[in-house]
């Protein structure tokens, strides 16, 4: 399997679609949105959401197949300009432990660094330990930080990464 990563604008919601609806069906409670609230969503809702000022979304590409196999967005931090975030992370099932989750970090890291942010945030779910474990390896670590409260009364978690050039460029 050869994977590339395509930069993807509004233009491109068309192939961004099925693969942030495919996360929202394998993974229902990782991430903010629901599958209800997307599956039947407006062209122009999708082109909006591949719009964020500043932002960058990635797809992790099969080559062989040219298949979309994971996705991950980087937006500016709007409350602090050293800060990016990474958001709307997710692999395929199916190539799980091939190094695509560190690719698609390792980008949004490299985009991160490149709009002068000193640091790379994400929330996750507290009981996501597979995620969890993902992104220590990838060189975040869970912060003090509290996180969005869930209806559970539980707090996600805060993770950061350090994007010092001398970090960012080991990867």
């Amino acid at each position: 399997m050869t994977i590339e990563l395509r930069t993807v604008s509004a233009d491109d919601w068309r192939v961004w679609r099925p693969v942030r609806l495919a996360a929202l069906t394998d993974a229902p409670g990782a991430f903010g949105s629901r599958l209800q609230e997307w599956a039947d969503a407006s062209d122009d809702r999708w082109r909006e959401r591949l719009s964020i000022p500043g932002a960058i979304d990635i797809l992790a590409v099969d080559v062989d197949g040219n298949t979309p196999v994971g996705m991950a967005t980087g937006i500016p931090c709007t409350d602090a300009a050293s800060r990016a975030e990474l958001i709307s992370m997710w692999v395929d099932p199916a190539v799980r432990s091939r190094g695509v989750a560190s690719a698609l970090i390792t980008a949004i890291a490299r985009w991160a660094a490149s709009t002068g942010a000193t640091t790379l945030v994400l929330s996750v779910m507290p009981d996501n330990v597979a995620a969890r474990r993902t992104y220590e390896r990838n060189g975040f670590v869970v912060s003090d930080e509290p996180g969005d409260l869930l209806p559970s009364g539980r707090r996600e978690l805060v993770m950061l990464r350090d994007l010092s050039p001398e970090r960012t460029e080991r990867d």
